[in-house]
């Protein structure tokens, strides 16, 4: 009845460590030589994090993040357009956490290594083809020396990333993800935290943006963190797109004149920029959302299933909650083509339509209709827009991505042994 996995990512590690906590065998099939700590920061929302607590991880990321206490967007002129305490402070039962997405990925990677045993996770077996017959799933690898292999399993989840193998052979005429005009630049500086000391800020409007949050806490000797930032800017379809590699590193000098004068009081852009040890270029890409997330004893989780837009910071987060939410359908059908079906059944429709609408901007199009009403310049946001406008859009959102704070709060734990 083993389960078998393909990428050894966030999605997979962390199906891997729900397939061990409930008992069913499993195997990851990594296609990298070796998993290292890649990427920059991410934000984990209260219901990824509710599921990490439960798989035994809470002191563990406590150790490598830093819990987020507020969310802000600030207009052009660098005045808030919206505030508001996140995690704990906003009366979730879980926190919110900013993490580098590479620590997190080590931090899982090292427990399901301690739990499952250092011949769970098999690197150097890059996916190229799957097979099933009534009973079982046929995976079939190959290593960087050419020698190919194959596996059975009782089934095969695809959590091998936005480029998955998987979900190719499962949609062979889908083509290449989707990119819709916006280049992100991402990088990590040291700098003193601004407003809470834990704050997610966007300053800016749709078509030119930029995102800073601590990853750590600050240095009791310096006063100094991690300050992770993105810079986005929006081109005509027509721009060359670069290839979707998070570890394309870029000059500065590529982006951040767009930026230059984006030095407030409270915040110098230009210096977190300038001060960046590496700066990665990376297209803002996803893929269209798909009818079928399942193909009899083959599944599809995390990116593999429904790359969107990181505009809602929950691109990890439902990953997680796609494996744990899989994991509850093995208790209560078995390892099996019915536990897939079951699980498809439940989120593909809420999710694929999560995808449209983070790729409408998501939680910030607040900024688009600032924009249509004033320019994006203000003085004070009251005269703009009604608080309660904003509210119900933010709610809205929250309740779509799966993390309004009563519906989250009252909901049963999602695998209950």
């Amino acid at each position: 009845m083993t389960v078998l996995v393909a990428g050894g990512g966030i999605a997979g590690i962390a199906m891997a460590l729900t397939c061990h906590q409930i008992g069913i065998p499993v195997k990851v099939f990594e296609s990298a030589n070796q998993i290292l700590p890649l990427g920059v920061g991410i934000n984990l929302q209260p219901n990824a994090v509710r599921e990490l607590y439960d798989l035994g991880l809470s002191a563990s990321l406590n150790q490598i993040g830093i819990q987020t206490e507020e969310w802000a967007l600030v207009g052009r002129n660098g005045n808030d357009v919206w505030a508001e305490p996140r995690g704990l402070l906003a009366g979730y039962d879980w926190p919110q956490y900013s993490v580098h997405r590479g620590k997190l990925q080590m931090m899982m990677y090292r427990a399901a290594l301690k739990r499952l045993g250092p011949n769970a996770i098999i690197t150097d077996s890059r996916v190229i083809d799957y097979h099933q017959s009534k009973n079982n799933v046929t995976l079939h690898t190959i290593n960087k020396a050419g020698a190919e292999e194959t596996h059975e399993g009782s089934i095969l989840i695809g959590a091998d990333g936005i480029n998955s193998i998987v979900r190719k052979r499962m949609h062979p005429n889908e083509g290449s993800p989707i990119w819709g005009g916006a280049v992100m630049w991402r990088g990590l500086s040291q700098a003193k935290p601004i407003r809470t000391g834990a704050s997610f800020t966007l300053v800016g409007k749709l078509e030119q943006r930029f995102v800073s949050y601590p990853i750590n806490r600050p240095d009791p000797t310096t006063g100094l963190s991690d300050i992770n930032w993105i810079a986005e800017l929006s081109y005509d379809v027509k721009f060359n797109r670069p290839d979707g590699d998070w570890n394309k590193q870029v000059p500065a000098a590529k982006f951040k004149d767009a930026f230059i004068d984006w030095d407030f009081d409270w915040q110098n852009i230009p210096h977190l920029i300038d001060s960046a040890r590496e700066i990665y270029e990376y297209p803002m890409i996803d893929r269209d959302p798909i009818d079928m997330w399942v193909d009899k004893r083959v599944g599809l989780v995390g990116d593999a299933a429904h790359a969107m837009y990181p505009v809602g910071s929950n691109g990890a987060s439902q990953a997680i909650i796609d494996t744990r939410v899989l994991g509850a359908k093995f208790l209560e059908y078995g390892a099996n083509n019915n536990a897939l079906a079951a699980y498809e059944e439940q989120l593909l429709n809420p999710i694929n339509e999560l995808v449209l609408r983070n790729r409408g901007a998501g939680p910030i199009g607040i900024l688009g209709i600032i924009e249509e009403r004033c320019g994006g310049i203000f003085d004070d946001i009251d005269d703009v827009i009604p608080r309660s406008e904003i509210d119900e859009y933010m709610i809205g959102y929250k309740t779509a991505a799966g993390f309004a704070k009563d519906q989250l709060n009252g909901s049963a734990q999602t695998i209950i042994i």
